[in-house]
C-alpha cells in the first residue's frame, strides 16, 4: 500500500518501473522538522536537488518552505511551481554570470558565496544591473560529518566553502565589492548525516566566527546550517529532527535572537516518502548466485552503484513482515549492460518469481533526480498518492522523447 492505494492496482495503470510518492509522508516529515525547530522560527529551504518534480515543489511551497537551489534550471523549476523568489537561497560552487543575472532578476533572497572569484563576479554582474546582491559566505568548518566521502562537504579537502582565514580577509575587503551586501554565514557539513555532533561542531565554529567578523557598516542577519539530516535506510540509524534541535537550538539562542536560522533539508523531506517499483523480468540461477533481473536499473536508482548505498528491497505482494533472517540471498540487478548495474547485492529475500513486483524503498530522494537515459532507456513516470487517489506528476518518457532534440 501507499497510503490507501494498493500498489499492484496503481502499477496496473501506470506500469513499471515507476516512482511512487506519498503526499502524507512528505507533509509529515516537513512538519516534524518545522515543529522541532519552531522556537527559532527558521526559514526551511527545501533542497531542490533531492527531488525537483513540480508537484513536490508546489507541495512543499504550500507547506511554507523556501528553496535551496544550485542551478539556473532549479531556479526555473521553483518559479514554475509557484515558489516565492524572496525565500530562495542560491548555493553551488560554479554559478555562471548568466545564472547570477537570472537570479537577480528574479529577486532571490541571497547567494551562498563559495570563493573570492565568485564574490567578485557577483559584484560585477550586480553592478551591470545597477543593483546590490545579498550574499552569505559559505564557510568550510573542516568538520568530519562521518558520512560517505562523496557526500561529505564540510572537510577542508573538499571543493566547498571558504576557510575561516580567507573568509575573514574577504570580509575585510568588502569595500572593494560595493554591489554586494554580506548578510549571513552558511555552513553545510554533508549529506545523510546521522550524528548530531558534526552539525553542532560546525555551528559552534560558524557562530564564533560571526561574533568576531561583522561586515563593515553592516550586520550579519542569518546563520544557515545547511541540511544533511539523515534518514533510515536500514532502520534505526537516523535520529529524529527533535534530537538535532535539542543540541542546535541552544547554540542559536546563545548567539542572539537577531540571527535568523536557515535550514536546507532535502533527503529528510522526501527520501522515505517514495518507492521505486520494478517488475522481475527473469530469475537466473547460476552455480554461485541467484539473480533477480528487473526492469529498473542503475538508470533509475544509481545510488547503490555510485555510493554503495543500501536500499531496502521487498516483494510488493509479500504478506511476510520484513525480516531477512533465514532467507536465501539474491542479487537484484537491471538490464543495463554494466556489471555495476545493481540495486542490491547478496540480499536475503523470500522466493521471487518472474513477473513479481519488487519495491525499492527510500527512493524519494536522488532517484529520479539522478536518473539517466543510458542504454537509450526512457525514464519512468512519477506518481503522487494522496489518501485513496493518485495522479501521474511526470509521464513516462517515450522513444520519441529520446530523440526529440537530435538531428541526423
Amino acid at each position: 500500500m501507499c497510503e490507501d492505494v494498493p500498489v499492484p492496482d496503481l502499477v496496473r495503470e501506470v506500469h513499471t518501473p515507476c516512482y511512487i510518492y506519498s503526499r502524507s509522508a512528505i507533509e509529515t516529515s516537513y512538519r516534524l522538522l518545522a515543529e522541532a525547530f519552531a522556537p527559532a522560527a527558521p526559514l526551511i529551504c527545501y533542497a531542490v536537488k533531492a527531488n525537483g518534480n513540480l508537484a513536490i515543489l508546489r507541495l512543499v511551497a504550500d507547506l511554507g518552505a523556501g528553496f535551496d537551489i544550485v542551478s539556473g534550471g532549479e531556479l526555473f523549476r521553483v518559479l514554475q511551481a509557484g515558489g516565492d523568489p524572496a525565500n530562495i537561497v542560491y548555493a553551488g560552487v560554479g554559478k555562471s554570470e548568466a545564472e547570477v543575472q537570472q537570479a537577480l532578476r528574479a529577486g532571490i533572497l541571497m547567494f551562498n558565496v563559495e570563493s573570492q572569484s565568485e564574490l567578485e563576479m557577483i559584484d560585477r554582474v550586480a553592478a551591470s544591473m545597477d543593483t546590490v546582491a545579498r550574499v552569505a559566505i559559505r564557510l568550510n568548518p573542516d568538520v568530519d560529518p562521518k558520512t560517505h566521502a562523496y557526500t561529505a562537504t564540510g572537510k577542508k579537502e573538499t571543493k566547498f566553502g571558504i576557510d575561516f582565514g580567507t573568509a575573514r580577509e574577504l570580509v575585510g575587503r568588502l569595500g572593494e565589492v560595493p554591489h554586494v551586501r554580506l548578510v549571513g554565514y552558511h555552513g553545510h557539513v554533508g549529506s545523510q548525516v546521522t550524528d548530531v555532533e558534526p552539525h553542532a561542531d560546525a555551528l559552534r565554529k560558524i557562530i564564533d566566527f560571526a561574533a568576531t567578523c561583522q561586515p563593515p557598516g553592516g550586520t550579519i542577519e542569518t546563520i544557515n546550517i545547511g541540511g544533511g539530516f539523515g534518514i533510515d535506510y536500514r532502520g534505526g540509524e537516523a535520529p529524529p529532527p527533535a534530537a538535532f534541535a535539542k543540541v542546535l537550538l541552544p547554540l542559536i539562542e546563545h548567539a542572539g535572537t537577531r540571527l535568523r536560522l536557515i535550514i536546507e533539508p532535502g533527503r529528510y523531506i522526501v527520501g522515505n516518502a517514495g518507492i521505486l517499483v520494478s517488475r522481475v523480468l527473469h530469475v537466473k540461477q547460476t552455480p554461485s548466485r541467484r539473480f533477480l533481473i528487473c526492469d529498473a536499473a542503475m538508470t533509475e536508482l544509481i545510488r547503490p552503484s555510485l555510493y554503495g548505498a543500501y536500499h531496502r528491497v521487498w516483494p510488493v505482494a509479500s504478506d511476510r513482515p520484513f525480516e531477512e533472517d533465514g532467507l536465501s540471498p539474491a542479487d537484484v540487478v537491471g538490464p543495463v549492460c554494466e556489471s555495476g548495474d545493481f540495486l542490491a547485492k547478496e540480499r536475503p529475500l523470500p522466493p521471487v518469481a518472474q513477473g513479481d513486483l519488487l519495491a525499492i524503498f527510500s527512493a524519494g530522494a536522488y532517484g529520479f533526480a539522478m536518473s539517466s537515459n543510458y542504454n537509450a532507456r526512457p525514464r519512468p513516470c512519477e506518481v503522487l498518492v494522496d489518501h485513496d487517489s493518485y495522479r501521474v506528476v511526470q509521464r513516462r518518457e517515450t522513444y520519441q522523447d529520446l530523440i526529440a532534440r537530435e538531428t541526423t
